[in-house]
């Protein structure tokens, strides 16, 4: 979404502290979406995750915007969106039954590099010669975090990188929606497309929850989903997505957190030195962005 307060420090720092809950929602919705896999069917976990969300975001927004809340412009795109959003959720479920927060949360960040491996064969967008510099770096940052060959390897990494495919297409996607699309109605939109297209899937294998936990949990993620891309969407109308692109690194922070505080895990050194490559391959992919669009001002 376009910034649409004026830039200011004041507005800067607002744009920061809603990126930060968003890092927090995320994390929290993955380090929960693990905890329920262990015992659920994938697929249920992530009808769940939609359809909660679903009833989340309708109960916080239906007051003010009735079925407004479901008004697209561009029906097809917004359907395309849902099932690509459907299919990277699965992914990412499915991956987090076999490896730590940390590893995913690694790869997912390999994301601004994909967008920009995607900007240029896609957008025919020129790159110089020191963003594909950071481009291959940040590659071999991946292949440090994967460990093909080794006994340290699983072969659910490759979920995680699918994933990664997926959403960098996936943001490339909402940007191109957020001109003429309203945030909430785009985010519950492809919630709702979701919760529908994986309906049959997961109930041809419930499994009724056990336990209030277990429940508290289910309507959590819902509430961390709905959140975390409620307040990404407000954070833009704060500040600058090159601006505010650095701080949502903080993820794999809060990710490597959970992963340690709920299951005992901790990453090991080859995971931890890939996610410092990764993450500063996109972190200079992103301020070398954020120059080019000061210059081109100028």
């Amino acid at each position: 979404m376009t910034q649409l307060f004026g830039d200011s420090s004041k507005n800067r720092k607002i744009g920061i502290a809603l990126v930060t809950l968003t890092t927090l929602m995320f994390a929290s919705l993955d380090t929960s979406a693990k905890w329920l896999v262990l015992s659920l069917p994938v697929l249920q976990v992530v009808w769940m995750r939609f359809f909660s969300q679903v009833l989340f975001t309708a109960a916080v927004f239906a007051p003010t915007m009735g079925w407004g809340m479901f008004r697209v412009v561009n029906l097809k795109l917004q359907c395309l969106r849902g099932l690509i959003l459907a299919l990277m959720t699965a992914l990412n479920f499915l991956a987090l039954q076999y490896l730590q927060l940390a590893e995913t949360g690694a790869i997912q960040f390999s994301v601004p590099i994909l967008i920009a491996v995607l900007s240029s064969w896609w957008l025919k967008e020129k790159l110089d010669v020191a963003s594909w510099i950071a481009i291959w770096v940040g590659f071999a940052g991946v292949l440090v975090i994967i460990r093909p060959g080794s006994h340290a390897f699983h072969p659910a990494i490759f979920l995680s990188v699918m994933n990664a495919f997926l959403y960098a297409g996936f943001n490339m996607l909402t940007r191109r929606l957020a001109a003429s699309e309203n945030p909430v109605s785009t985010q519950l939109f492809s919630a709702a497309v979701s919760a529908v297209v994986l309906a049959p899937f997961a109930w041809s294998q419930w499994q009724t929850p056990e336990g209030v936990l277990t429940w508290v949990i289910i309507g959590l993620i819902g509430v961390f989903a709905g959140l975390g891309h409620l307040s990404v969407a407000s954070a833009h109308r704060y500040a600058s997505a090159a601006f505010l692109g650095p701080f949502l690194y903080q993820q794999i922070l809060y990710m490597t957190l959970g992963g340690w505080l709920v299951f005992g895990q901790t990453p090991d050194h080859a995971v931890a030195l890939g996610a410092v490559i990764v993450v500063a391959s996109g972190m200079f992919l992103l301020w070398r962005e954020m120059r080019t669009k000061v210059s081109s001002v100028l």
